[in-house]
């Protein structure tokens, strides 16, 4: 049995598969309370499946692009997991997850996240002659450079906001498909693609796996420290 787990935005989930093949699924709204919320839903799950920790034999985990504590907190609790377990690990890309429900189209599939400072995250996939493949991996960009590039009729999926739709629509026309719905849970996509890499004897080292941000994340600068002065100094130097 394989655990998938997805912290990589407000819209979490979990889900474990046998050989990829989903056993019981959960989603929920986290509002960037990953930390309090992801173990207390995942023993919600086992009991569900009337399943026990032990009995997970791989962990697949959503490694971004996304929330930069989202993706902290999914990746720890993987990496505890996969460590106390003795059990492979895998991170899979958040955008690819994003696209594989579409695989069957057979068209370029452009997963898009808003990444800030008016970029976006994107990358490209598609399913051709039954191979899934990465047409080009993620990267950062604007939605108008994006729509220059599109020839082709293109899939565009994922956390799109409804103006970045109506752009899309407008600049690309008939070239851009955009689902009315989109796909909520990335964990079960996670697991489908997480158990083609396992079956190949593929897996991810545990010390070296990392979140994939695009960016650096934003770090305030310290305020400027002045030294401390006493009572007694300052009158000292009256």
């Amino acid at each position: 049995m394989e655990l998938a787990i997805d912290t990589s935005s407000n819209t979490a989930s979990i889900a474990l598969s046998h050989k990829g093949e989903i056993l019981t699924e959960l989603t929920w709204e986290s509002a960037q309370n990953h930390t309090v919320e992801l173990l207390p839903n995942l023993v919600h799950l086992l009991k569900q499946a009337k399943a026990k920790p032990n009995s997970i034999e791989a962990i697949i985990v959503a490694k971004g692009p996304g929330s930069f504590n989202g993706l902290r907190v999914g990746i720890g609790t993987a990496k505890g997991l996969a460590f106390s377990l003795a059990i492979p690990l895998l991170g899979i890309s958040t955008l690819e997850a994003e696209a594989y429900p579409f695989a069957y189209t057979g068209l370029p599939l452009s997963p898009i996240h808003k990444a800030g400072r008016e970029e976006i995250a994107t990358a490209f996939y598609q399913q051709k002659n039954n191979e899934w493949r990465c047409l080009e991996e993620e990267h950062l960009t604007t939605l108008d450079t994006l729509c220059r590039r599109i020839r082709q009729k293109t899939l565009f999926c994922g956390e799109i906001p409804p103006d970045m739709v109506n752009e899309i629509q407008q600049k690309l026309g008939q070239r851009a498909i955009i689902p009315q719905t989109s796909t909520l849970s990335r964990a079960g996509s996670l697991a489908m693609l997480g158990w083609q890499r396992l079956s190949k004897g593929e897996q991810d080292d545990l010390a070296t796996l990392q979140p994939l941000y695009l960016r650096p994340p934003h770090i305030t600068k310290p305020k400027k420290r002045y030294p401390s002065v006493t009572l007694s100094e300052a009158k000292g130097s009256e």
